[in-house]
């Protein structure tokens, strides 16, 4: 059993334009959290000087975040779900598609693998709160 699954990759080759404002790679963000059908809870980006872009969307699932590089061409990004894992993947195939990077550097987590159904942990007396 595992209760998650992350994405992580570097994207390669991107183009500048595309990734050095904030304004221009937060469209592509959401649009891709959309078509992973996951639930957005809220998002914040932030804007570099003179170039580059950081952001997270919270899900309800989990996150979608990335960091630019335009220097460099690079998109470095983490897809994190609790839920199903074909919308991370769904949505890290829709970034791959509207990024268009030349290469790719991908690893796949499955998170909290040592999770089972017959684990139950009781609270330290110390953190019941009555």
């Amino acid at each position: 059993m595992a209760v998650g699954f992350q994405i992580l990759a570097d994207l390669y080759g991107v183009d500048p334009d595309i990734i050095s404002k904030a304004d221009n790679i937060y469209p592509i963000i959401e649009d891709a959290v959309k078509a992973g059908n996951l639930t957005r809870i809220s998002s914040d980006y932030y804007q570099f000087q003179p170039a580059g872009a950081s952001g997270v969307v919270l899900l309800a699932e989990s996150h979608l975040s990335f960091h630019t590089w335009p220097e460099y061409g690079l998109v470095t990004l983490d897809v994190y779900t609790c839920g199903d894992p074909k919308g991370a993947e769904t949505a890290f195939d829709y970034l791959v598609e509207h990024l268009g990077p030349d290469k790719i550097d991908c690893k796949r987590l499955r998170r909290g693998t040592s999770v089972t159904e017959e684990v139950k942990v009781e609270k330290p007396e110390h953190l019941i709160i009555q």
